[in-house]
């Protein structure tokens, strides 16, 4: 697989697109995919990382005139089209599989422009302020509409990977995640991060807040970015206080797996917290972060305690850390549901879906018989079904003839760039249609249960929409079919998963 990223990292928009980017380039790079990054903002330092993980890099031309930043379109610093045009340049040497964009400048023009130089277009979005013309969507965030968010700004044929089950945390996260715990006790140790730029000194404001609550007995890491506006004030501040001050410390991730409570902001670090179980006080800092961090608040993952009110910050903020130090029962059930909510797999999630585009289902024919019969025989087949002893080839026949002339069964086979993937039935009763699947042996098989799952329940919405409920039987030692539907939606119940049809 081929995969073009085209992302920048101005000042305005930090290094966090550029983080993601990378984080999903490397989880590509480790399934044999080849990534190359296209920019034309990208300080030395993250053009060198980028370098570093071992992906390709191309640097468009800087335009004459550097971008104010005063709106989304003019952080690109020159015209859509051109970028377009720019971009479709830098990959004429091959093919490419996908171009991924992260940039709030692009929308559907730019993305209709590059289509020229790839099979397909991801965009990865949180604002839903503009149409796209992708074939996939990723907005990791959570949103209490997100259902419906971009119901009218992408095609009918886009597949949207939507909330934080596809953050795209670094695999450090997922490392540290295998051990952590929701976090029950006492607050020993504070974590405080606005972010690498931190451009309103939030972080100033949080220490002076800890400083005067005085928790005994609390270590607090104030972290900050190499580029921090006031990293030397910050940095006496912490050394009058007390507090352990970090400058783009490597060890990140395990000052945050050690933490017992944190202070920041919403964005990426937001989702980086709750994969951990880190209870947290947030507020936004940006404005896209507004509905994020009230949206996460409700589900109970955050704590975001109302800012509107006048007076002094340092005030309000000490006032709610004494109140979340001495809320144990409330910081244990924010890491619990916190954790739920985010489990450090979205990178390899998005891959897999990368990966298994274009798949699409048919109806089986009496001419798929000889492959039917092989697939079904194939011992790994047997061994995940119901009924694992060898099926003749008269009892197969007939069993064929009799799918596919019932009104009530669906029998449908998977394929992608004309090769078989896999094969779905449905059962239906009145309004109730049982589900049984299974992969093509011996064909690469990493996220193409799940994409052929929810294809095939597109097509059974689309012939049947009187079907409102799925169930799938599943042996208890199927553990990747237990996985399969419980990543897919399905509620278990004993050895059946079931799931409610959900009206467009």
């Amino acid at each position: 697989m081929h995969i073009a990223i085209r992302v920048d990292a101005l000042d305005q928009m930090g290094s966090g697109h550029l983080m993601r980017c990378l984080t999903l380039a490397d989880a590509a790079r480790a399934e044999g995919a080849m990534v190359r990054f296209v920019s034309r903002f990208l300080p030395p330092h993250l053009s060198e990382l980028v370098r570093a993980h071992g992906h390709e890099l191309v640097v468009l031309p800087a335009p004459a005139v550097a971008p104010s930043g005063a709106t989304y379109a003019e952080w690109l610093g020159v015209p859509v089209i051109e970028d377009a045009r720019d971009t479709v340049a830098a990959l004429a040497d091959r093919g490419w599989d996908w171009i991924v964009a992260d940039h709030y400048a692009f929308d559907a023009v730019w993305e209709t422009a590059v289509r020229q130089a790839a099979t397909r277009v991801m965009a990865i979005d949180d604002l839903a302020d503009r149409s796209h013309d992708c074939d996939m969507l990723l907005d990791q965030n959570y949103y209490s509409d997100m259902a419906v968010r971009y119901r009218d700004r992408v095609p009918s044929r886009c597949t949207q990977l939507l909330g934080p089950r596809y953050t795209l945390l670094r695999a450090e996260f997922a490392a540290h995640r295998a051990t952590s715990t929701p976090r029950i006790g006492p607050v020993r140790r504070v974590l405080v991060f606005f972010g690498g730029i931190d451009a309103d000194n939030q972080t100033a404001i949080a220490v002076a807040a800890l400083g005067r609550a005085a928790l005994p007995g609390v270590e607090v890491d104030v972290v900050i970015g190499a580029s921090h506006p006031d990293g030397d004030g910050i940095a006496a501040a912490c050394a009058r206080a007390g507090f352990h001050c970090h400058v783009q410390p490597a060890t990140f991730s395990a000052l945050m797996a050690a933490a017992d409570l944190a202070v920041g902001a919403g964005g990426g670090g937001l989702w980086e917290r709750c994969c951990l179980g880190v209870p947290a006080l947030v507020w936004a800092v940006a404005d896209n972060q507004r509905r994020q961090v009230a949206d996460a608040a409700r589900q109970g993952w955050v704590y975001a305690p109302d800012l509107s009110a006048n007076g002094d910050r340092r005030a309000w903020l000490e006032c709610h850390v004494r109140a979340l130090v001495d809320n144990s029962a409330g910081r244990a059930a924010m890491s619990e549901a916190a954790m739920a909510a985010v489990d450090g797999g979205g990178a390899p999630r998005v891959v897999r879906e990368l990966a298994g585009a274009g798949l699409e289902v048919r109806l089986a024919t009496a001419a798929d018989s000889a492959d039917l019969f092989a697939w079904r025989n194939d011992p790994s087949v047997r061994q995940a079904s119901r009924h694992s002893s060898p099926i003749d080839w008269t009892r197969h026949a007939q069993w064929l003839a009799s799918v596919l002339a019932a009104p009530d069964r669906a029998l449908l086979i998977g394929h992608q760039q004309g090769q078989p993937r896999g094969v779905v039935r449905f059962d239906i009763a009145a309004d109730e249609a049982e589900v049984s699947i299974y992969l093509v042996p011996g064909r690469p098989s990493a996220g193409t249960g799940g994409r052929l799952l929810r294809v095939a329940e597109q097509w059974l919405a689309a012939h049947r929409p009187d079907v409102r409920r799925y169930r799938a039987h599943v042996l208890g030692d199927n553990v990747p079919s237990h996985r399969l539907f419980a990543g897919a939606g399905y509620d278990r119940e004993a050895t059946w998963y079931s799931k409610q049809v959900t009206l467009p």
